[in-house]
This record gives structure tokens, C-alpha cells and sequence, in this order.
């Protein structure tokens, strides 16, 4: 990339090898089910995930809106966090396209929605009220850091979820670098739900789409709702080139993108004027603070920095987010510590 850019994992360019597979895909009818590469790309989610079948989407807000439109009909509730991405950041999107009501509860510092927020949430079968069919969690949990989700926590919300016999689904957009940061297989991270969604444009360097898994019966109906939202598409197999390299290759070197921004956080951690949790910085996110005691404004700092071509995206209450990938190597973070240090002391 020609700039150190940190403001997201969305902004990764693919690799050359992405190029390459991109150029030489061989192409179909995905809508006619003929793209080959479609296929291969889907077959090869399926079973990373452990599921029964999986869908080729252009992105992680049209596959959260998918799922939570299969799982869900008109006036029935999902149950979601205050924080998610599915509240806050797709639009109102089960609403507005399938009367699809949202029950947002408390997310807690960890990711996490407390247990009994859960079940307090689970509406009494009466006909005063919206249907709860749904829970939605997200793994790693963006708007607190990039927390990932203990294994342990989603098999009880899948319990209870089984209890009540509700469907779960978990937005996944970053849910490789949740399992890279467990330790575990990203299908014995996903076991307990019903769905899950998860970018291959992210983190993974791919420059489009994302794939919704679940079982054969759930994307029989998901590929139908994909297509009321003119989500088919034709030789996709371009696209769903570099996703198989995605899948197959940048999935297994997201530990160096997480050691990147430990290495930032700790940097920044050392600059008087920051305020930063090194403790919190789990994955390839975190988030840090100026103080009121800085000699420039956050505003200054992100026009300074982009001077030097080093880009932050735009403080809230004084807070940045900070993401790390593919493109940034040790040698950026060097440079970015030292930059920011000259200029906040």
C-alpha cells in the first residue's frame, strides 16, 4: 500500500496472488449454480465451519440482514447487543426491508451479553408482543476493541438459545482473528450457533464479499432472500478467487497482525498524553485516548499524521480506533510511535 493506513481492516488491497487467481478464475453462472469457482469457494467454508452449506454475498451487512431475514419473520424480535454492528452500523436493515424487530440489551466491556439480559429479553408467548426467534452476538466485538468471545460463554448462549428454542446467529466479520486469539479452530468456535456470517474483505485482503454459513435447509432459504435483495450474481468466480486464497492462506497469518498492534499499543502506551489498555489488545483492534493535556487537538493529530501519510480514522470523545493487517508491517509501527510521540510531547 502506498500509505500506513490504520483506520480499518476494510482497507486492505488484495495480494498479488489474489491478482493473479482473480485474472485466471475459471467463471459461470453463479445464479444458474455453474460458477465453479462459486462452488469450490462455498464447498470450502462449509467445511472450514463445520456446517452443511454456505453463500457467496457481496457483503457482511447484506449476510447479518440474510440471516436475521431467514430466521426471522414479519414482526418477530431479535435479541442483539446495544454496541453491535447489527444495531448500529447496518441501517436499520431488519426493519426496513423484513418488519424484523430489534431487542438491543446491554453489551458488556468484554463483548459479551450478560446471560440473564438474554433471557430477560426472551419474550412471553403472548400476543401482545414481537416473537423472539433470534440472538445475534459478534465475534471479535469491534465497538469495544476487538474483544473475542470465550468459547465456553457461546456454548451457554447456544444452550439457552436450545432452551427457548431460538435460532443463534453470530456476526463473524472478523471471526478468524477471534479464533486466532482463542487458540481454537474457527468451527469449534462457531459450534454452537446456527449461522454465522464472516468477511473475506476484511482482515483477509480479499476486495469483495463476504459468506454466510449454516445448514442446507437455512441457505436453501438464504440464497432466495439474497436474491429478493438482487444479491445474485453471474461469473462471480472472480471474485471468489481471491476469496479461496482468503480462506486457504491469510487466514493462517493473523497471529503477525495481532503481535502489530501489540506492538503499536505498547509503543503508544510509553507517550504521556496517550491513554491506552495494553491489556485489552487481544486481536488486530484497540482503541486509545488523547488527553486533555496534549499540545494538539485529536483533530490536529489526524492532519499531522496525514502529512506524513500514516492515516487514523476521526476521534470521538477524544478516542481513536486503531486497526492492524496485512499491510502493515513492523517497520510502520516503528514509524508511527515515533511520529506520534514527537508530536504529543
Amino acid at each position: 500500500m502506498d500509505k500506513i493506513d490504520l483506520r480499518s481492516d476494510t482497507v486492505t488491497w488484495p495480494t498479488p496472488a489474489m491478482r493473479e487467481a482473480m485474472a485466471n478464475a475459471p467463471v459461470g453462472d453463479d445464479v444458474y449454480g455453474e460458477d465453479p469457482t462459486v462452488n469450490r469457494l462455498e464447498t470450502l467454508a462449509a467445511e472450514r465451519f463445520g456446517k452443511e452449506a454456505a453463500l457467496l454475498v457481496t457483503s457482511g451487512t447484506m449476510g447479518n440482514v440474510i440471516a436475521l431475514l431467514t430466521h426471522c419473520g414479519r414482526g418477530d424480535e431479535a435479541i442483539m447487543g446495544n454496541l453491535s454492528h447489527t444495531f448500529l452500523h447496518e441501517g436499520g436493515n431488519p426493519a426496513a426491508l423484513g418488519g424484523v424487530h430489534s431487542m438491543p440489551i446491554p453489551t458488556q466491556p468484554d463483548g459479551t451479553l450478560a446471560l440473564s439480559d438474554i433471557e430477560d429479553a426472551i419474550r412471553a408467548d403472548d400476543p401482545h408482543y414481537p416473537r423472539t426467534k433470534l440472538v445475534a452476538l459478534e465475534n471479535t466485538q469491534g465497538s469495544v476493541g476487538g474483544q473475542p468471545l470465550p468459547i465456553a460463554y457461546i456454548d451457554r448462549v447456544g444452550e439457552l438459545c436450545r432452551q427457548y428454542g431460538l435460532a443463534l446467529h453470530i456476526d463473524g466479520a472478523r471471526i478468524f482473528n477471534a479464533a486466532t486469539a482463542v487458540g481454537e479452530p474457527v468451527a469449534r468456535v462457531t459450534q454452537a450457533a446456527d449461522s454465522v456470517s464472516f468477511c473475506l474483505s476484511k482482515g483477509l485482503c480479499a476486495p469483495i464479499g463476504s459468506i454466510l454459513v449454516g445448514s442446507e435447509a437455512f441457505i436453501h432459504q438464504a440464497r432466495r432472500i439474497r436474491k429478493i435483495l438482487g444479491g445474485g450474481m453471474r461469473q462471480a468466480g472472480v471474485i471468489a478467487a481471491a476469496g479461496i486464497i482468503a480462506l486457504e492462506e491469510m487466514t493462517e497469518r493473523l497471529h503477525e497482525d495481532h503481535a502489530n498492534a501489540c506492538r503499536l499499543a505498547e509503543g503508544l502506551s510509553n507517550i504521556p498524553t496517550v491513554e491506552i489498555d495494553v491489556s485489552r489488545v487481544k486481536t488486530n483492534m484497540f482503541f486509545f485516548k488523547l488527553r486533555e493535556d496534549a499540545p494538539i487537538s485529536p483533530e490536529q493529530l489526524v492532519l499531522e499524521l496525514a502529512k506524513d501519510d500514516i492515516l487514523i480514522g476521526s476521534p470521538y470523545k477524544r478516542e481513536f480506533r486503531i486497526v492492524t493487517h496485512y499491510w502493515i508491517q513492523p517497520m510502520h509501527i516503528e514509524k508511527v510511535v515515533n511520529r506520534m510521540r514527537s508530536l504529543l510531547t
